[in-house]
C-alpha cells in the first residue's frame, strides 16, 4: 500500500499566517501538524509516500525532504491549482499505479492513528473506505449518509440541508476502482473535483463503500481555534523535560518541557508547555496549554493558551491569550501617551481590543 498527502492548500482561513507559510507547517507543540500525519503514515507500515504540493512547494520539500527522516520514500507530485481532493488523486495517478492507497489531508490531526484502519482494509479490501465523525455543524463538512446496517448509501459536500452529522474526516483508503471514478467527474459548483462525488460514483455502481465512525479526537487545522485546541491536546501528553537551562529564581510546575539551548530566568512556567530550542523566558510567566517556538524571547510578559512560531518577540506586555503569533513578530506595548491604538496588520488580519 502507498500513501498520497495532500499538502497544497492555500489555507485562508489561517491568514495572514498562511500568506508566508503554508498551512501544513503550522507547529502543533512546537511540531508542524503535517510531521504527525506522516508519523501515522510510517506507523501503520508504509513506506511509499507522495506527497501533493502546490505554491508552497518550495517550503514542504525543505521541511520534509526525502521522508527519510518519518522512515518513509517520498515523491513530490506538483498540483497546479487547488481544484478539489479528486483532483488530486488525478494527478497522482502515475505515481499510484493500481496500488492501494490511503489518502491523508496534511492538515488533519487524528489521535490514535490509521494502523487499525490500514490493517482492516488490507484485510476487508473495499473499494473505499472512509472515517466518520459526528459534528455540530455539517453544513461545513462532506457528510456521509448510511442505511439502517451502516453503509455508506450517500455522500454530499457542505450539504445545504444535512441528511446527517456524520462528516468526512480527512483520511480516506483507496483501491483501484477510485481512478475509475475519479476519471468520470464533473467540476462541482465550487469549481472542485469533489471526493464525495467520487464515492457516490462507487456506490452508484454498486462499489462498496465501507466507513468507520471514530469517537477519538480528530481536527481539521484550518482556523486559529482549532489550532490551539489541538496544540492543547497535544500539550497534555508532554512527559516534562529540561534540556536547557533554568536558573534558581525560576519555577517549573507541572508538565514543562525546556528544550536545548533554550534559557528560563527569573520566570514562572506554568504547564503543560514547550520552550523551544534556543528560546529565552526571562521575568516572565508562561501559562498553560503554550508552545514557544525556537529561537523566541518572552520578556516582562505573561502568556498563555497560544502559539508562538520561531523568532518572535515579545517585550513588556502584561498579557496575551489565546492567541497565533507568526514568524519573526515584534510584540511591545503601546505608548502611554497619547492613548491609542498603533496596528501594522496584513490582509485579512483579525483583531480584538479591549478599550
Amino acid at each position: 500500500m502507498r500513501a498520497l498527502v495532500l499538502a497544497g492548500g492555500s489555507g485562508t482561513r489561517l491568514r495572514p499566517i498562511t500568506h508566508t507559510s503554508a498551512k501544513q507547517l503550522v507547529p502543533v507543540a512546537n511540531k508542524p501538524v503535517l510531521f504527525y500525519g506522516l508519523e501515522a503514515i510510517a506507523a501503520a507500515g508504509i513506506r511509499e509516500t507522495g506527497v501533493v504540493v502546490g505554491d508552497t512547494y518550495a517550503e514542504i520539500e525543505a521541511a520534509v525532504g526525502d521522508g527519510s527522516a518519518f522512515g518513509l520514500e517520498v515523491t513530490y507530485i506538483r498540483q497546479a491549482a487547488p481544484l478539489g481532493l479528486a483532483h488530486a488523486v488525478l494527478v497522482a495517478r502515475d505515481y499510484l499505479g493500481d496500488e492501494d492507497f490511503v489518502m491523508y489531508l496534511g492538515d488533519n490531526f487524528i489521535v490514535g492513528g490509521v494502523s487499525d484502519l490500514v490493517e482492516r482494509f488490507a484485510r476487508e479490501r473495499p473499494a473505499a473506505h472512509i472515517m466518520l465523525t459526528r459534528v455540530g455543524d455539517p453544513r461545513q463538512f462532506g457528510i456521509a449518509e448510511l442505511d439502517a446496517a451502516g453503509r455508506v448509501v450517500g455522500l454530499e459536500e457542505k450539504p445545504a440541508v444535512p441528511r446527517s452529522d456524520l462528516a468526512l474526516v480527512g483520511v480516506y483508503l483507496f483501491t483501484a476502482a477510485i481512478h475509475e471514478a475519479v476519471a468520470e467527474l464533473k467540476p462541482s459548483w465550487r469549481g472542485e473535483l469533489e471526493i464525495t462525488d467520487a464515492l457516490h460514483w462507487l456506490i452508484t455502481a454498486g462499489r462498496r463503500v465501507e466507513s468507520t465512525i471514530i469517537s477519538g479526537y480528530w481536527k481539521d487545522t484550518g482556523n486559529v481555534t482549532d489550532m490551539l485546541e489541538v496544540n492543547r491536546l497535544v500539550l497534555e501528553s508532554l512527559e516534562p523535560r529540561v534540556d536547557g537551562r533554568v536558573d534558581g529564581a525560576s519555577e517549573l510546575i507541572g508538565r514543562v518541557v525546556v528544550e536545548a539551548g533554550a534559557q528560563v530566568e527569573r520566570s514562572r512556567i506554568v504547564g503543560p508547555a514547550v520552550i523551544g530550542s534556543g528560546a529565552r523566558v526571562l521575568d516572565s510567566y508562561v501559562g498553560p496549554f503554550t508552545s514557544i517556538g525556537a529561537g523566541c524571547t518572552v520578556s516582562g510578559s505573561e502568556i498563555e493558551y497560544s502559539i508562538v512560531l520561531p523568532r518572535s518577540s515579545i517585550a513588556g506586555v502584561s498579557r496575551i491569550e489565546a492567541s497565533l503569533i507568526g514568524h519573526d513578530v515584534e510584540v511591545t506595548p503601546a505608548p502611554a501617551v497619547p492613548r491609542a491604538h498603533r496596528l501594522v496588520l496584513g490582509d485579512h488580519s483579525k483583531v480584538q481590543i479591549s478599550s
